[in-house]
């Protein structure tokens, strides 16, 4: 079903939402759909648009993203991969056959004189929010869309420029060098939001900067470097009508849920079961201070019906209910899920939601629901 922005922020901030919202973040994992075409499944299952998912259009405002000073080019492009090298002079791979994203081979800032070289990739611009992008999105808005801007991750963007390793070591040895790259940031973040002039549903940011084992910054190190800049960021948004601070991470984020809230994050996503994130038990210890979005075991997809139900069981349960969570898988759907697994999976959530069953909805086509 498609949601008006009104009754999807209703039910996100609702304390008795008549209506469930159940939908799909992101999709297949590459190979997948040959996986399901390979089963009889038909293309309307392959693209997801059968399964009626839930979804409201999504209007992106201001760009807020590294734009370098040099002229991207590509070196290899294969069946198999993929080699160009970006704005910043990094080679950037892409395995077509494994992945969608491609990943540095090497990183432009080491020093802070190497930063300083490049930190104008941060410098504002009449293009990054034009009048006509503000005057579109005020349509989008007025037809029922949500305005969504974003900002480059606290931890995110020092990692983009330096490298895993170096940046994590950067967070507790530079800690300057680190403080002037989310200065940049932040500056740039407010001067894009304070020129809108459509209204604001999300502000949002990705990270990714948690494993199985817990977040690669602890909290004190956030609190002291990245939640200033959150809070400096996420005060202009509200300014401008904001009401949702979503952050993309998986992994185990669960030691640095306390600093998130604190400094105004009140969506993270996807609450990854395999790296220990339980929407039921953070809904008991957070109550309404959060909304609940994904969360549902992807592995469970894998294995036998009995188990799909139980875990549904498990994370629809009526605490759940009633507003504040977006029920969806904690990620890309796996491979290795059959298809009769994923419509499973599909029929069984609609009935205990009590939606209707997808073969009686007419087709809609699926968006992406990561946010």
């Amino acid at each position: 079903m498609k949601l008006h922005r009104e009754e999807y922020m209703t039910h996100l901030f609702g304390e008795n939402s008549e209506r469930e919202v159940f939908v799909e973040m992101f999709g297949p994992l590459v190979g997948l759909p040959e996986e399901w075409r390979s089963q009889g499944a038909s293309e309307a299952e392959i693209s997801l648009d059968a399964f009626a998912f839930d979804s409201v259009e999504v209007h992106w405002l201001g760009n807020s993203a590294a734009i370098g000073a040099g002229t991207p080019s590509v070196e290899l492009d294969t069946p198999d991969e993929r080699i160009e090298v970006d704005a910043f002079g990094r080679r950037m791979r892409l395995l077509k056959k494994s992945a969608t994203i491609p990943l540095p081979v090497n990183h432009p800032v080491i020093t802070m004189d190497d930063w300083l070289q490049i930190s104008d990739c941060l410098t504002d611009a009449p293009e990054r929010l034009t009048p006509k992008m503000n005057h579109t999105a005020m349509q989008h808005r007025a037809a029922g869309a949500l305005i969504c801007t974003g900002m480059v991750g606290g931890y995110d963007f020092p990692r983009q420029m330096m490298g895993e390793e170096a940046a994590c070591i950067a967070f507790i040895e530079q800690p300057e060098l680190i403080a002037a790259m989310l200065q940049s940031a932040g500056d740039l973040a407010c001067a894009i939001i304070e020129r809108m002039d459509c209204p604001l549903d999300f502000l949002c940011v990705h990270e990714d900067l948690a494993g199985k084992s817990g977040p690669l910054i602890g909290p004190t190190i956030f609190r002291e470097l990245v939640a200033p800049y959150y809070l400096r960021v996420w005060q202009r948004a509200q300014e401008r009508g904001a009401q949702v601070f979503s952050m993309d991470s998986d992994g185990n984020i669960s030691p640095l849920m306390d600093a998130f809230l604190a400094a105004g994050v009140n969506q993270p996503y996807p609450l990854e079961p395999a790296a220990g994130m339980d929407p039921v038990a953070l809904r008991e210890k957070y109550g309404r201070r959060m909304i609940y979005k994904g969360g549902i075991d992807k592995h469970a997809l894998c294995k036998s019906p009995e188990a799909i139900r139980a875990e549904l069981e498990r994370k629809l349960c009526p605490s759940m209910r009633g507003g504040g969570t977006v029920f969806a898988l904690d990620h890309r759907i796996p491979n290795g899920v059959p298809i009769e697994n994923y419509r499973y999976y599909v029929r069984t959530a609609r009935e205990m939601l009590g939606l209707p069953a997808y073969e009686d909805c007419l087709p809609n086509p699926w968006s992406r629901m990561a946010f």
